[in-house]
């Protein structure tokens, strides 16, 4: 079977494999399946579904979102995207604006909008 849509292929599952938790080599419980795990987090994230709208194929949706809420407070998420990022060779990586939020009053401070030119020193 191939790899299905939102889901990793070989090649990026080996990079972040061994960044997991709950392998046999680790202590305490081994995770059940990392890569069907992540898989699901993935299609979650990318498809902008909700959580319970998770196929069955990936297990049970409060299953998945506890798992990924614990690895959010472990802090396991930002240490696959660290080690991730620390590639030079990173071909995926961009920044997407949709995610940079500001107040609606954030388009001007006080006193209106004020224009300030970058490497001109400030005039009081």
């Amino acid at each position: 079977m191939g790899v299905k849509r939102y889901e990793l292929n070989e090649a990026q599952w080996s990079r972040i494999a061994p960044l997991l938790p709950g392998k046999a080599s680790d202590p305490g419980r081994t995770g059940v399946d990392n890569r069907l795990f992540v898989n699901g987090c993935l299609w979650v994230l990318r498809s902008g579904a909700h959580w319970r709208d998770l196929p069955e194929r990936y297990g049970k949706w409060k299953t998945v979102h506890r798992r990924f809420s614990r690895w959010c407070h472990a802090g396991v998420w930002e240490r696959v995207f660290d080690a991730l990022t620390a590639d030079r060779d990173n071909q995926y990586l961009m920044i997407d604006s949709t995610i940079v939020r500001a107040h609606q009053q954030a388009a001007s401070g006080k006193g209106g909008p004020r224009i300030r030119r970058w490497g001109v020193p400030e005039v009081d």
